[in-house]
């Protein structure tokens, strides 16, 4: 397997979920093992931000990357797409937000088929989970396990909202190029009330029915209604691509999640660090397993509470 990336640039460009203003977002081909960098625009000049858990810096209504002196907002739907479609290397040219577009990732999926692929002389590189790493708190768990095919990130989802539109429902998904395009065009979705004690707030002002599904106490608010009944979690899995996306590599493994969020996943993601169950590997032969490393143990903690009010 060789690492990838885009064959020419491709520019974004929409409204910020946060801020409500005008933003864009322009990705870039890379050199092999680049891996995924943001360039941030700041008045100060640009930033580098590189990927990897300790890079998150707040997950409310979105994943915020930042290094400190630069922060960037909305990123696990590009990620996502990016992670998804196999690309390795890429530069991301950004301001403070990416933009929400449609609140799903079929915009960014569609400029990367468009533009197109190229691949390097150069095996590619992944982080195999290699034990059982389970993360519970009451109805919400993420349960991540080894697998043994090259490359394989298998997500398996199951959310449970007391809602008449939404109820139980479970998703499964191989993520690869080709299957990827199931949950791309999945929206984001929030609830009336959350939005209104948001906007009261002065957040979410860039949030609307062309970003995200809406609902009120008993149905969709929006006028075109759902792509798929089971929209809503075709979306958590494509938020759960993304953050897993956060890791300086892409993921091999297996897992299974139920009711997780943004902050949870984070969570998720130092824990495999903390307990050292990621490995680095360079799929450079036929079982794809030729040992590199294991990631450092990383000092992170964080409490389990809190909710977001977009998906």
């Amino acid at each position: 397997m060789l690492q990838t990336t885009l064959q020419r640039s491709f520019t974004c460009s929409g409204i910020g979920l946060h801020s409500g203003r005008p933003v864009s977002v322009t990705c870039r081909p890379a050199p092999a093992n680049t891996g995924i960098v943001f360039m941030v625009e700041t008045p100060e000049g640009v930033q580098r931000i590189t990927l990897g858990a300790s890079a998150v810096m707040a997950t409310e209504l979105a994943t915020t990357l930042g290094n400190g002196k630069a922060s960037v907002s909305t990123v696990e739907h590009l990620l996502a797409a990016l992670r998804g479609l196999g690309i390795d290397n890429v530069e991301v040219r950004a301001q403070s937000e990416i933009p929400i577009l449609d609140g799903s990732a079929a915009e960014f999926a569609a400029r990367i088929a468009e533009v197109g692929t190229r691949h390097y002389n150069v095996y590619r590189k992944v982080l195999r989970v290699t034990k059982p790493v389970e993360l519970r708190d009451g109805h919400r768990y993420i349960c991540a396990y080894p697998v043994n095919t090259p490359g394989a990130f298998r997500v398996n989802y199951f959310i449970d909202f007391p809602h008449p539109v939404i109820g139980q429902q479970q998703f499964s998904l191989d993520v690869t190029p080709a299957k990827f395009q199931r949950v791309a065009s999945s929206r984001t979705f929030g609830f009336l009330r959350d939005v209104e004690y948001l906007r009261s707030k002065g957040l979410a002002r860039g949030g609307s029915m062309d970003n995200a599904i809406v609902l009120d106490d008993t149905r969709v608010l929006n006028p075109d209604g759902l792509h798929r009944p089971d929209e809503f979690v075709r979306h958590k899995v494509l938020d759960f691509i993304g953050d897993m996306g956060m890791a300086p590599l892409p993921l091999q493994g297996n897992f299974t999640v139920a009711c997780s969020g943004h902050q949870f996943n984070n969570v998720f993601l130092h824990k495999l660090e903390d307990e050292n169950a990621l490995e680095e590997l360079v799929l450079s032969d036929p079982e794809g397993l030729s040992r590199q490393s294991t990631l450092p143990h990383s000092t992170y903690s964080s409490p389990l509470a809190g909710g977001l009010a977009l998906a």
